[in-house]
């Protein structure tokens, strides 16, 4: 296992963003609790579930045995207002949940979580994502490619769904999920080389 880094997170995105910067990674799968507590603000929800993640990614019994080796884990949250939106349940909540963002400036929240040996830090990126107008037949057309269903907000700007940005404040690969400024920073205090040449690794997944 040649990697640098584990990531305790099975999302394509966040793997090949690391990939982007020349990161190597060995995927660690880990199950967390994401409902949000009652009153939760929504940067303390992803700051949590960020930490929350790093930690069960370090308790891991892979992790345990190199103890070294830093452990990321992220979390993204779609904010509009008080309102978090996770990911749609069906294409009446998707499409819901679309009618809510038209024509409208939400936030996107994503907190990322390094824990090392002796040491847990987090950075939390924040941005603005505005959506032109949104039929409903378009609501309904996009939950059918399939795009939405997994996606918090039920949308994903790196894909089918930039349609509907008119206008982004913040962070590209912090609204697809995992800033890049914010995590090379963590990655670099922690002695993770970065622009390394990165092999495919799926069987890693």
């Amino acid at each position: 296992m040649d990697s640098a880094l584990f990531l305790a997170s099975a999302s394509p995105r966040r793997r090949a963003l690391l990939a982007q910067i020349g990161v190597r990674v060995h995927v660690l799968a880990v199950a967390v609790d994401e409902t949000a507590r009652p009153g939760e603000r929504a940067d303390d929800y992803v700051r949590r579930l960020a930490r929350d993640k790093a930690l069960a990614g370090r308790a891991s019994p892979t992790a345990r045995a190199m103890p070294r080796r830093p452990v990321l884990a992220a979390d993204t949250a779609v904010v509009l207002g008080a309102e978090l939106l996770g990911k749609p349940a069906d294409a009446a909540e998707s499409a819901h949940m679309l009618e809510k963002l038209s024509a409208r400036t939400h936030e996107v929240l994503t907190a990322v979580a390094l824990a090392t040996a002796g040491d847990l830090k987090i950075a939390l990126s924040r941005s603005e994502v505005t959506f032109r107008a949104i039929s409903a037949a378009e609501a309904r057309r996009y939950w059918d490619t399939g795009e939405p269903h997994d996606k918090a907000g039920g949308y994903a700007i790196q894909g089918l769904g930039a349609v509907f940005v008119s206008e982004l404040r913040g962070s590209f690969s912090g609204v697809m999920g995992l800033p890049l400024y914010e995590t090379a920073a963590l990655l670099s205090q922690a002695g993770v080389p970065l622009w390394e040449p990165v092999a495919d690794e799926n069987d890693e997944h």
